[in-house]
């Protein structure tokens, strides 16, 4: 029997020594933090703008900065495992991510806080996707089903919630705080991962490993223009600039580049070949798309609670609770109903609510009452559970063992992608439409206008009386 062979039947035969739901509570309790920073800083996104002196768009960056330089990080999850061994790259991976929560709580600069999110993208990127495999892998048969199942319920409940930690936190003391509350579970995360984690043989310490040098090179000189041009675009009108011109080449040379590497390279960072499969390729498009309404809705809603309506930070992420909400109550039908409804009927019934909920947050407005944000929310929930969870599943579940670290790796490289420029664009199309709307109410700003005149006379008299007061006091 050849070596090959050997590793092969040790890769298939491979059973965790320990009880395989002690192993996956730090990979649990790392997932949740990563997926929890997704979104916990939105609803102080107009704190940490306020306490930088920058607008909300350019507060933006706080997000879009974490999703891309996680997007970097995954593909080189494989690579990491192979030369560290999974466990310590798991560990300094989530060592990084502590550090860099401390780095953002202390920023003193919208560029120091985007740096820091960055890092911390960096030390996060890699979790979801070794714990997605983690689970995998430890669980056979039924027992996979369920440990995908708590797999799932952190990855779709976690940014759900949040908003609501971040609004209560930065109310009651103050927005730093949604970092430094890492640092203890992040300490906590890597004593339970070095108790209980272990390495298969496919996933540990190994000599002779080779890193795709050109493929990490290409990818970052296609994602990292690829973000600029997104964030900043908007405010140099686009294409009538010329750095955005040379910018977006440079993504668009760097993303072909990319992918011709992957294909024609002997060892490349992403092996291209799971794409064959037809659930990977369709589930992981579907999930990409979903991410981004998912993230973009997220990143917009609590903003427009607090400028428009006057929510503070808590109340607004309150109003969002309800996605929370939506998706327990799908997954108790999804755990009540078991396998009498196929993965497809689950993800049609799921899409529907997505599509759904997202027509009905389209029509709001600032006459609107606080139902009208906790229904369609709700439905948005229901929506998430059943479409993500039998997707992700269905996605992988046709793949080998041995495949799952490159495949999970990829499948959220895409959907942090997705994430990060379904953020950026809804954020520049808020820009954009402003700016429009703004020049079409300027011609109702004239003296002849009885609501404009009045409304004038209104301001003109307050800001007298307040000078009057100023002057008095002095």
């Amino acid at each position: 029997m050849s070596e090959n062979t050997n590793i092969v039947n040790a890769e298939e035969e491979w059973t965790p020594k320990t009880n395989p739901w002690l192993i996956i509570m730090p990979v649990m309790l790392a997932t949740f933090m990563y997926a929890l920073d997704e979104t916990v800083a939105n609803v102080a996104l107009p704190h940490i703008a306020g306490s930088y002196s920058v607008s909300n768009q350019e507060s933006i960056w706080v997000l879009t900065s974490y999703l891309m330089a996680s997007s970097i990080v995954i593909p080189m999850i494989d690579f990491f495992c192979k030369f560290f061994g999974r466990k310590n790259f798991f560990m300094f991976g989530v060592f990084i991510f502590t550090i860099a929560s401390f780095l953002c709580g202390i920023a003193n600069s919208i560029g120091m806080i985007v740096i820091a999110r960055a890092m911390q993208g960096v030390g996060g990127g890699c979790l979801m996707p070794m714990a997605q495999a983690i689970c995998m892998e430890c669980f056979k048969g039924e027992e996979r089903n369920k440990a995908m199942a708590v797999f799932r319920l952190v990855v779709v409940v976690a940014p759900i919630l949040g908003p609501v930690m971040g609004g209560y936190i930065t109310e009651n003391w103050s927005w730093p705080y949604i970092f430094f509350i890492n640092v203890p579970f992040g300490f906590l995360c890597i004593a339970l991962a070095k108790r209980f984690l272990e390495d298969p043989p496919y996933a540990s310490k190994q000599k002779n490993v080779h890193l795709d040098k050109w493929g990490f090179l290409f990818l970052c000189i296609w994602l990292v223009p690829l973000q600029i041009v997104l964030d900043k675009g908007n405010d140099a009108d686009w294409f009538n600039a010329a750095w955005v011109c040379w910018l977006s080449a440079i993504a668009f040379i760097g993303g072909i580049s990319f992918f011709i590497t992957q294909v024609k390279g002997k060892k490349p960072l992403i092996k291209l070949e799971v794409l064959k499969d037809p659930n990977f390729c369709f589930g992981t498009g579907m999930l990409i798309l979903i991410n981004a309404v998912l993230l973009a809705s997220l990143a917009i809603l609590p903003q427009m609670l607090q400028n428009m309506m006057g929510y503070d930070a808590f109340t607004s992420g309150l109003a969002i609770m309800p996605r929370g909400l939506g998706a327990f109550l799908a997954l108790a039908i999804f755990g009540g109903l078991g396998g009498r409804l196929s993965y497809k009927t689950y993800g049609i019934i799921g899409l529907t609510c997505l599509g759904m909920g997202g027509w009905i947050l389209g029509g709001l407005n600032l006459e609107i009452s606080m139902m009208n944000i906790v229904l369609p929310n709700f439905i948005f929930g229901i929506g998430l559970v059943f479409s993500m969870m039998p997707i992700t599943t269905l996605s992988c579940i046709t793949l080998r063992d041995d495949q799952m670290t490159n495949a999970s790796g990829f499948q959220n490289l895409l959907k942090t992608i997705g994430g990060a420029v379904g953020t950026s664009l809804v954020a520049t199309m808020i820009s954009r439409f402003s700016q429009v709307h703004q020049n079409g109410l300027v011609k109702f700003l004239h003296d002849t206008n009885n609501i404009y005149a009045d409304r004038l006379s209104s301001y003109a008299s307050s800001f007298i009386h307040q000078a009057g007061d100023m002057a008095n006091a002095t």
